[in-house]
């Protein structure tokens, strides 16, 4: 078997040179195997699946429910403009979903393709709007950055052998529709793809830059890091901060990526 091995590494460097993408506005170049498409499309299947359980509730009506919807939809018009206007809005198709969750979980998240949902235990700490568009902003970033898809890909290259090869030949949308629902699962146990702490802090990155384009000034996203981490304290991390670098890092970096995200910034 060890004959066959450079024959391996080689298809294994040309998978990884020649199948790449990159993030907008970070420019960093990441490995893509998997296409938006099947992606997109599985997300939406699980997200569809998700909001349609009985056990799940969907807030639609209120201030709460309208307020989630006015600054999604505010942040997606920004982040849309700023993809076309950079020669990135062929290669985005995004169907955007924004919904309000009964639920005590301090949370927000989105899936790919634009698929967010924001947990009604985060508003008490999300009290403003700026502070709601800091979280949606960050978690919006992640699927513009295309993490999941990333991730997805990082896996199907570490398979080696003849997964390897059939990953790069074969038809994957049977695997991504799998690959999709081990990552975010579906019903009310929904069980999200945790993140490298590279990745939640590029989509920091984006998330401040998206929410300066939406109107929203960056600064604000001190504050309410600086709730989050009063929250914290005697206590375990919302589960969608346990991969996330530690709060005085987090509130540090932000700190000094807010010059860049200023640039963007529109009362």
């Amino acid at each position: 078997m060890k004959i066959f091995k450079p024959a391996l590494l080689i298809i294994a460097t040309a998978i990884t040179l020649f199948s790449c993408s990159t993030v907008p506005l970070t420019g960093r170049r990441q490995l893509s195997l998997v296409g938006d498409a099947e992606v997109n499309q599985s997300a939406a299947a699980s997200y569809s699946q998700l909001l349609s359980d009985p056990k799940t509730k969907v807030i639609n009506n209120g201030t709460d429910a309208q307020r989630v919807k006015r600054i999604g939809s505010n942040l997606a018009a920004a982040i849309e403009s700023y993809l076309k206007a950079n020669g990135y809005g062929d290669q985005y198709s995004f169907n955007w979903e924004f919904n309000l969750i009964q639920s005590s979980e301090v949370n927000a998240w989105c899936m790919p393709g634009g698929k967010v949902a924001v947990y009604s235990g985060l508003l008490p700490v999300a009290n403003t709007d700026a502070y709601l568009a800091v979280v949606m902003g960050h978690e919006i970033g992640h699927a513009i950055a295309r993490h999941s898809a990333e991730r997805i890909s990082q896996e199907m290259l570490v398979q080696g052998g003849g997964a390897l090869v059939g990953a790069a030949t074969a038809d994957k949308s049977q695997a991504t529709q799998s690959a999709i629902g081990t990552l975010y699962g579906v019903g009310t146990q929904l069980k999200l793809l945790s993140y490298s702490r590279a990745q939640e802090s590029e989509a920091d990155r984006l998330g401040l830059t998206f929410m300066a384009m939406a109107g929203y000034d960056p600064h604000n996203a001190i504050a309410f890091w600086q709730r989050m981490a009063a929250q914290n304290k005697g206590g375990a991390q919302p589960e969608f901060l346990s991969t996330h670098p530690a709060d005085a890092t987090r509130i540090a970096n932000i700190q000094n990526l807010i010059p860049e995200a200023m640039k963007y910034y529109k009362k």
